[in-house]
């Protein structure tokens, strides 16, 4: 799987700095919010609340604009994430990964395996995609994850869909970190092992396998 996902070149020329490790977890278990992924949350929260790392949210907004999108009206993820505190409680997986998100201001996607058709791929639109409620039809331009299917999220990390979400029953996942200057790669990095340790704190015995994919390659 992780070998045949790709970051279109086009996506490279908007961003050239842009990079993204993707992660994949096989062997969850997932389950309601509990004290633990609660804990997690409160904490990135008090961090996001000391130091909300602008310069970093500031640099998803300006990609937004490269391809045309307002980040005002349809903001980033990590955008918006930072703006509901206390973060909300979803399940224990999807708090782990927006606790790592929100700590290091970097948009996490979260993606059942088991419903993907085909790998995941980052492209501009062709304004004809197939795309499911409430996603709508992407614009000409627009950035966005798919499959063979369709849209998995719209405008880079803003709205992701429905069918690939992370519920508590997914057993396998896709985890989409994404980055941009400032951040470092080492830094990427650094929460790519963070959200693994949670994940394995969740399932110990959970199989975890990264790649990163950055400069076009």
């Amino acid at each position: 799987m992780l070998d045949d996902i790709r970051v279109d070149d086009s996506i490279h020329a908007l961003r050239p700095d842009f990079a993204v490790l993707l992660l994949t977890a096989h062997g969850l278990r997932n389950g309601p919010t509990d004290d633990r992924t609660r804990a997690w949350l409160a904490g990135a929260a008090d961090a996001a609340a000391r130091d909300p790392q602008p310069d970093k949210i500031e640099a998803w907004r300006d990609a937004y604009r490269t391809f045309g999108a307002k980040p005002s009206r349809t903001r980033p993820s990590v955008d918006a994430l930072t703006r509901r505190l206390p973060l909300p409680e979803i399940n224990r997986v999807v708090d782990a990964y927006n606790a790592i998100s929100v700590k290091h201001a970097l948009p996490i996607g979260g993606e059942d395996l088991d419903r993907y058709s085909g790998p995941a791929r980052l492209v501009r639109a062709a304004g004809d995609e197939a795309s499911e409620e409430p996603l709508g039809t992407p614009e000409p331009g627009e950035v966005i994850w798919r499959d063979d299917a369709g849209v998995t999220c719209r405008r880079w990390n803003w709205r992701q869909g429905v069918r690939t979400r992370i519920t508590e029953e997914t057993v396998n996942a896709l985890f989409i970190l994404e980055r941009l200057e400032p951040m470092t790669m080492e830094e990427l990095k650094t929460a790519g092992e963070e959200l693994a340790d949670l994940l394995s704190e969740l399932a110990p015995g959970v199989r975890i396998t990264t790649r990163l994919l950055s400069g076009g390659k």
